[in-house]
């Protein structure tokens, strides 16, 4: 099984710059575009949050569009530039996006469960997992102890070493990190939000970000405030084989030189 993750799209209306340089939604269709040549199609494409840049009806009507050519299952969650209702409102007919509060939810229609967790507090930069988000995930995850599961969710429950804890935090880590220790199924915990490329070893399993299909975060391992500059944008294929497990690949967007054989 392959699954495509892209993340942090920040999509605005047609002609509108987000940061007021980035045009995040042709950045999008080039990262569409690669998808669609890669030699193996994915078998879905999972979007990772920050899917707009201001949570309007009219942004995710843009999305959808520019999303419209892939003809693989395409599966969200909201970061915390996104408004649940709006997205609800146009993926209508995406209907694991429609039950209960949190935008979470458990797709078992492949070899590998997909489990998403809602991590966004409104208003914030920040994430958090409350009371009744874990307690989802640990029934959740209970139900099916032998699958082989990704857990998708926006916001890293990791230092990254960027950034001030306010703006890139993560409230709820300790308890979620207990119950992925309990569930060994968990093959990989997927994140955005970051813009770009951080893997960490998480509660006995990995924990990874995805770059971001627009602008990247400058590397400053330090408390400053962040900035950001135009590193190639990418997303990451994550390649599933039964008695293998998972296997991560980034992939930068763009027109490079090549390819050359070997010999």
């Amino acid at each position: 099984m392959l699954v495509c993750q892209i993340t942090d799209l920040h999509v605005r209306l047609p002609g509108e710059l987000s940061r007021r340089v980035v045009d995040c939604a042709v950045l999008l269709e080039r990262c569409v575009d690669a998808i669609l040549r890669l030699p193996q199609q994915p078998d879905v494409v999972i979007a990772t949050g920050d899917l707009v840049d201001g949570g309007r009806v009219e942004e995710y009507e843009h999305v959808r569009r520019l999303l419209a050519p892939l003809s693989m299952p395409v599966y969200l969650i909201p970061g915390n530039r996104d408004d649940r209702a709006a997205m609800r409102s146009v993926f209508s007919d995406h209907e694991y996006l429609h039950d209960g509060t949190f935008v979470q939810y458990a797709i078992d229609d492949w070899p590998l469960r997909i489990v998403a967790l809602d991590t966004v507090l409104p208003a914030e930069s920040g994430g958090r997992l409350c009371t009744e988000r874990l307690e989802w995930l640990d029934r959740t995850l209970a139900s099916k102890p032998e699958k082989p599961t990704l857990l998708i969710m926006h916001h890293p429950p990791f230092p990254t070493f960027i950034g001030s804890k306010g703006r890139f935090g993560f409230d709820g880590s300790e308890v979620l990190a207990e119950i992925v220790a309990r569930n060994p199924q968990i093959e990989r915990v997927l994140c955005g939000h970051i813009h770009r490329s951080v893997t960490f070893r998480f509660a006995g399993t990995i924990a990874s970000i995805c770059p971001s299909t627009a602008h990247q975060t400058t590397l400053d391992l330090s408390d400053a405030v962040p900035t950001f500059m135009f590193e190639p944008p990418g997303f990451q294929l994550h390649a599933w084989k039964q008695d293998v497990g998972v296997v991560s690949h980034t992939a930068c967007i763009g027109d490079y030189a090549g390819p050359y054989p070997f010999r």
